[in-house]
């Protein structure tokens, strides 16, 4: 009988160990509840409960540690994060069933065309005046070697990504006589510097308006518990803290008060899109399909979409699942489907995020708390070494949310976005002229593709990427672009069809002024000096 009492220790002993780990990866195996028998369930909720008591203790000690204005902030944001941290801990196995994922019905994915064929309303200022556009600008530009916020990364003609959403939209208020605002969601890492920026745009016909998303704690991965001592953010504490995907974007504009100011306003209509992507421009042909919705079956949610081509496989698509529009993305798949999931032929689309929403809509469901957004666990190692997990959301997550959403094929022009330097040099090029602060693709290019541009590592700071160019190259022409190693090139050079530049450690290339590279793979050593 001892022996058996023994082997039963053991065997919970073992199965809580197991637990704490799956929990902490996010995930509730069913087999460990068959490994435990019945007595299993109790023992599992009474751990999940252990964890979220000591997880609002050391909130709570957080909050003690500051009396400023910062700890009536970080309550705000702790609510949100202790619900996030309650529907983590909840988690039981995959957040779809794979044998329920359909495509989504052809009356559900519209075509750009025929909403374009619809033709423009005369009353378009009246619509105009009834959107906001909302960029999302809590990202660093640290992955292209820069301080500060991305947005502030010159990109076409020394103009920023924010100096050319500034344009676009002062061009959209002066051509139609609108009054479209501008709305920034900054982050704890962005909202200092973007502030000090937004003092240029003053006397620009469009009025601005800023609000932060939320300051969640880092979990410390072996023991569920925060990494910060407290609220601060520098010292010990400057990896702390994290802003929680954009997906926070409903909370904290709601939680801003600004939601409600610009409802007051007579606003109905949200275009939310990332800073970086140069496609994102306010479109009449869209924003009129809304608008011209009977009221009984007004659309909350719209959804662009793109053809996925080889280099967009790991992007979110939609799927039909349990009766509504969902987002699907890589994270989700049980990773005997991710092949599948990648296939172009089977998920021909990707989101965009670019994303238009109804403002009383958020309003509702931020009332009724019934947004259910997926979790996404993502991993982190800082720089001592020590492992961290981010629970964070995204924001074209709450499609299935919304009622009657739909997906928009839109044109790839749409989606321009500048993740790195390979990414810069396509937009600072030729191929593309620029005009009231939006990017259109050079008539003079005979294909409507861009090309595909790979750059090795000496460029991917966007200070070194600009040393190695005395000017972009003529691009028109180009199909394919892999530069590796110690390359520069000089002035006026023109490069077309496939060209390949590979310089192997320990030598350098340097393209000539007014070379001329078609369809040429360039290796070895080549280096010009001055005489």
């Amino acid at each position: 009988m001892h022996a058996m009492n023994y082997f039963c220790r053991l065997q919970r002993r073992h199965v809580r160990s197991c637990l704490i780990s799956e929990l902490r990866t996010g995930v509730a195996s069913q087999k460990l509840q068959d490994l435990a028998g019945p007595g299993m369930t109790e023992f599992q909720e009474q751990l999940r409960l252990q964890h979220e008591k000591t997880m609002h203790e050391e909130l709570e000690k957080l909050l003690q540690s500051s009396t400023g204005p910062e700890a009536q902030i970080s309550k705000k944001d702790f609510e949100g994060f202790r619900s996030i941290f309650h529907r983590f801990l909840q988690r039981k196995g995959p957040s779809v069933e794979w044998s329920k994922i359909q495509r989504p019905p052809e009356d559900l994915i519209l075509s750009y065309e025929k909403i374009k064929a619809q033709g423009r309303p005369e009353g378009i200022t009246s619509s105009l005046n009834k959107l906001v556009v909302l960029k999302l600008n809590g990202g660093l530009g640290t992955s292209m070697g820069c301080k500060g916020p991305k947005s502030l990364i010159s990109v076409s003609n020394d103009n920023t990504f924010l100096d050319l959403t500034v344009q676009q939209i002062e061009h959209l208020n002066k051509t139609f006589n609108a009054d479209v605002p501008l709305v920034l969601m900054n982050s704890f890492n962005t909202d200092e510097d973007t502030k000090k920026i937004l003092q240029k745009y003053t006397h620009h016909r469009v009025k601005i308006h800023t609000f932060n998303q939320s300051r969640y704690p880092r979990i410390n991965k072996e023991s569920l518990l925060p990494i910060a001592s407290d609220l601060g953010m520098k010292g010990a504490n400057a990896d702390a803290w994290y802003p929680p995907g954009h997906g926070d974007i409903y909370a904290s504009f709601h939680n801003s008060g600004l939601l409600d100011t610009l409802l007051a306003q007579g606003k109905e209509y949200v275009f939310v899109s990332n800073i970086d992507n140069l496609g994102a421009t306010v479109d009449l042909s869209i924003l009129h399909h809304l608008m011209s919705q009977p009221a009984s079956r007004r659309c909350e949610f719209i959804m662009e979409v793109t053809n996925k081509t080889r280099s967009d496989v790991k992007g979110g698509t939609l799927i039909q699942y349990e009766d509504h529009l969902r987002l699907l993305e890589i994270a989700q798949v049980p990773k005997d489907h991710v092949d599948e999931f990648k296939s172009v032929t089977k998920f021909k689309i990707f989101n965009t995020n670019n994303l238009w929403i109804s403002l009383p809509a958020i309003k509702r469901l931020q009332q009724e708390n019934t947004l259910d957004l997926e979790i996404i666990v993502n991993p982190k190692s800082l720089d001592g070494g020590l492992n961290v997990i981010q629970l964070e959301t995204a924001v074209g997550a709450a499609i299935k949310c919304f009622d009657n959403a739909l997906g928009v094929n839109v044109p790839r022009s749409r989606f321009l976005p500048v993740k790195t330097s390979s990414d810069l040099l396509l937009v600072m090029s030729n191929l593309y002229s620029l005009e009231a602060g939006s990017l259109t693709m050079s008539k003079r290019r005979e294909f409507p593709s861009t090309p595909h541009v790979k750059l090795g590592s000496s460029f991917t700071k966007v200070q070194d990427f600009l040393k190695r160019f005395e000017n972009i190259p003529d691009m028109l022409e180009l199909d394919h672009l892999t530069v590796s190693g110690d390359v520069t090139f000089g002035k006026n050079v023109s490069l077309k069809g496939t060209v390949i530049i590979i310089a192997n450690h320990g030598d350098r290339i340097d393209i000539p002024a007014g070379a001329v590279l078609e369809n040429k793979i360039v290796s070895g050593n080549l280096r010009i000096l001055d005489h």
